[in-house]
């Protein structure tokens, strides 16, 4: 039997450092730290692409308990399904995979100054990505597809409102990216059957 240790690990490691960071650094030391580990436009046109790893890394404020046992639950049970590996490719897939894609989508629209450089950094896109690509261990039939509509329908909802953001748009891009993750496994052992 398979105990996750990764995610525990992770998720724990992401809340010390938010903690440390509000209580050692002072405030304009933090939001230099967080915004040098920034995956926002401004960084990324630079060739600071080390932020694509630094940002899954850290949290703008430690994260809320339920946010943080979702995180945990999530990353645990693909852990557990298909190992630490495994789980840590698809976070990281998605994470870097949605940010690069909404770093073009933005760098295609011209974006204003205050976007190009906000604050991007967080642990989401690789959570939606991995809740998506966690689809496949679900059986096959109308629970699976059930659950992949309602995800997608969840992540859609937000792209409706007026006041949208490259952040709404980043969550679905990275849940697409883990329903592939999902449809590939789904194929692959229907393929071993």
């Amino acid at each position: 039997m398979r105990v996750p240790t990764l995610a525990p690990a992770y998720v724990g490691g992401v809340q010390l450092i938010a903690y440390a960071s509000r209580r050692l650094l002072g405030e304009r030391a933090r939001q230099d730290l967080l915004r040098s580990c920034s995956t926002n436009v401004d960084n990324l046109e630079a060739g600071r692409y080390g932020t694509l790893a630094t940002s899954a890394l850290l949290v703008e404020e430690p994260m809320e308990l339920p946010y943080a046992l979702l995180l945990l639950a999530v990353l645990g049970c693909a852990e557990y399904a298909h190992g630490a590996w495994w789980a840590a490719g698809v976070f990281l897939f998605g994470h870097v995979g949605a940010t690069l894609l909404v770093y073009g989508g933005l760098r295609a629209g011209r974006p204003s100054p205050a976007t190009r450089s906000a604050l991007d950094v967080g642990t989401s896109y690789g959570l939606y990505a991995t809740l998506g690509a966690l689809t496949s261990a679900l059986p096959p039939g109308p629970l699976r597809a059930g659950a992949r509509i309602a995800l997608l329908a969840l992540a859609a909802k937000p792209l409706l409102r007026p006041e949208r953001t490259f952040t709404d748009a980043g969550h679905f891009t990275a849940l697409g990216l883990g329903l592939g993750v999902a449809t590939a496994v789904d194929y692959r052992s229907d393929r071993n059957r």
